[in-house]
């Protein structure tokens, strides 16, 4: 047996390997199906959150769970796209509050209904049962793993 086999083996019996593939697996079917819309995940994740509500890029980052320098080069390109736009906030006059624009809201619009359909193809490998059980294993797990 050859030394990526024998790794790939170990890898075997380790839980976060599996976890690992789903999640890379899930990002590479949304990276996929965002690409006709010239979107990458992360710019879909900051166009998901500014429908719910225009944010600051430092909201933004804490939801997005990157950087503030990182969720900063992101609304830049978002906003070269004619996606985003950002304004002085009315509350901070320091702070720019990013919202989408007609086109990003149109774009966000085609874009989650593609990234839904990954979603529901997921949802259709399990039963509703299994779904629920899954939902509430993954939940352990996140939980268990913060108090780490």
């Amino acid at each position: 047996m050859g030394v990526e086999e024998r790794i790939n083996e170990s890898l075997e019996s380790r839980l976060g390997t599996f976890l690992k593939r789903s999640e890379q697996a899930l990002m590479a079917a949304k990276e996929r199906a965002l690409k006709p819309f010239r979107l990458s995940v992360p710019q879909y994740a900051a166009l998901y959150a500014l429908s719910v509500a225009p944010l600051s890029g430092a909201q933004l980052a804490r939801v997005g769970c990157v950087t503030p320098q990182s969720m900063a080069s992101l609304l830049a390109n978002l906003e070269s796209k004619g996606l985003v736009e950002r304004r002085r906030s009315e509350v901070h006059a320091q702070v720019l509050v990013a919202r989408m624009t007609p086109r990003g809201r149109s774009t966000f619009r085609r874009a989650n209904e593609a990234c839904l359909a990954i979603e529901h193809g997921l949802s259709a490998a399990f039963t509703d049962d299994e779904e629920k059980q899954l939902r509430v294993l993954l939940d352990r797990a996140v939980s268990r793993l913060a108090g780490s």
